[in-house]
């Protein structure tokens, strides 16, 4: 027999419950998650003994957009003495531009006359996420921890594998890239300088100076970005890295008339796609968003000046643009690192997980010959605040975690039933305004399994999260994405203090003898 009451009809359940209660007070036993009191049953709470929480360490996570987007993507070095250190780098496709001509059919020249191409600037276009200050009149950084005031290595490759939506073993299966995998670099950086040293900064414009056939400076453009869909008119900060303008040259412009331009299939073959890849021991982590207004780009600034009879009658300013498009995804290098048991260490990323067990030896049939009524589960981690808390995450997340089932990752009944929301998993804070706990409620979960709705009871798995990562939310499958880096210590189930362990609080309604 079903026990399991629907919250979503509660308060209608509930009345039908009191207008029944002496003609049917047997219907009580259909009831699994609501709230029952009156004279047969009284209602008392109890924590569960049998909880353990251990560490879970994890070698990567998906990181690709191909099955579903991110949206943001982390570049950058984070190193913690807490925790593990991590250098996040991002390799993505670039996306063909039609019409590509260094010289447009429109501009028609005699015989006499030649064009000589030079190349301005080039350089990577990365634009970062930013909050307007009260007034509206500037930006601030943010989405990026760790320490801004030192630079970490870049360099930006060019990718020799091959970036496939499909499954290159399988074609008719989506392809999938791990946060782990190797992706194959062509030749040395393209960058004009080796290991770039990167500094996150307010830079809103670059001055790209024009050059004339003859080494002489035509004219300076100011270039800015704007973010069309607010009425601010502040150019938004982006960070520039200068590539090799006569490698940019060789491998694009030279090209624009070959075969290799045609189409996005042909181009995608010929330049795989670029490496941005950080290095280091120090830094800053920063997450760039790829669906904004502006968007991450390859930038070609070039001139071309129109000679005749020795003397310049024309120029031509031109801009090409390659959006970092396509198939995409993130690598994450992190260091192991070994937790003490006594401390539950969750890093996002592909850092480190918890592994949970609920119940111990016996105390699910012990549970249920009780016959309980479930009114509310809620299950507790608090933050140790003796480990490094600067960069805690804002959210957390539960899942089924099961070797032996497919899929292996599913989600916990009241993710799906209940919704994000009221699942919670969100940080909270003391009256000091200390970063104190996180708690789920996960009451249709433990109904089920209490009630023997379910024999189904794997370990739960917690993990660090960001809303954007929930892709599905209302399917009972868990795709296991991550681009949060933050940390936080918790407690176990060991802990000294006894109000500081891990919590499993049930709420519940029985029947008097």
């Amino acid at each position: 027999m079903r026990r399991i009451f629907e919250k979503s009809t509660f308060f209608v359940a509930l009345v039908l419950v009191f207008t029944a209660v002496i003609s049917c007070e047997k219907d009580f036993t259909d009831i699994g998650s609501s709230i029952v009191n009156n004279t047969r049953f009284g209602t008392d709470t109890l924590t569960v003994k049998g909880i353990t929480i251990e560490n879970s360490p994890i070698t990567s996570v998906t990181s690709d957009n191909i099955s579903a987007e991110p949206g943001q993507y982390l570049l950058g070095v984070h190193a913690s003495d807490a925790y593990e250190k991590i250098e996040a780098s991002i390799v993505s496709q670039l996306a063909l531009s039609t019409g590509l001509q260094v010289i447009d059919d429109a501009n028609i020249y005699g015989s006499d006359t030649i064009v000589v191409t030079t190349i301005d600037t080039v350089f990577v276009k990365l634009p970062y996420q930013t909050t307007l200050n009260d007034d509206a009149t500037a930006y601030t950084l943010d989405s990026i921890i760790g320490d801004q005031s030192k630079a970490f290595n870049l360099n930006v490759y060019r990718s020799s594998t091959y970036l496939s939506i499909l499954d290159p073993a399988e074609p008719s299966k989506l392809n999938s890239y791990q946060s782990n995998d190797v992706f194959e670099k062509e030749g040395t950086e393209l960058n004009v300088t080796p290991n770039f040293q990167f500094l996150p900064s307010l830079t809103d414009s670059i001055v790209v100076n024009r050059w004339l056939s003859d080494a002489t400076l035509a004219t300076q453009d100011t270039v800015t970005y704007f973010n069309t869909s607010s009425s601010s008119t502040i150019p938004v900060p982006f960070a520039v890295i200068p590539l090799k303008e006569d490698k940019i040259k060789e491998l694009f412009l030279d090209q624009y008339e070959s075969t290799y331009f045609d189409s996005q299939v042909a181009f995608n073959d010929y330049f795989k796609g670029l490496i941005l890849e950080a290095t280091g021991d120090q830094g800053s982590l920063i997450s760039f968003n790829f669906n904004g207004i502006v968007k991450p780009s390859l930038e070609i600034y070039y001139t071309n000046t129109v000679v005749a009879g020795g003397a310049i009658i024309d120029t031509i300013y031109k801009n090409d643009s390659f959006l970092l498009s396509g198939v995409r995804a993130s690598t994450y290098k992190m260091v192991d690192k070994v937790y003490p048991s006594d401390k539950i260490t969750l890093q996002g990323a592909a850092g480190s997980e918890a592994k949970i067990n609920l119940f111990g030896a016996g105390e699910i049939e012990e549970l249920r010959a009780r016959n309980l009524l479930i009114n509310d589960a809620s299950l507790t981690f608090y933050i140790n605040q003796s480990v490094d808390t600067t960069a805690v995450p804002y959210q957390l997340f539960l899942y089924k975690s099961d070797e032996g089932e497919n899929p292996v990752y599913s989600q916990v009944k009241d993710m799906y039933s209940e919704g994000a929301t009221l699942f919670g998993g969100l940080l909270e804070r003391n009256s000091n305004g200390e970063k104190e706990k996180y708690t789920f409620r996960i009451t249709d979960y433990i109904s089920d399994i209490l009630s023997g709705e379910t024999d189904y009871s794997p370990a739960l798995r917690l993990k660090v999260i960001n809303s954007t990562d929930l892709l599905t939310v209302t399917d009972t499958v868990f795709k296991n994405y991550n681009w949060n880096p933050k940390a936080v210590t918790l407690f176990n189930h060991q802990a000294i203090d006894d109000s500081k362990k891990v919590e499993l609080k049930i709420s519940y309604s029985e029947k008097k003898d």
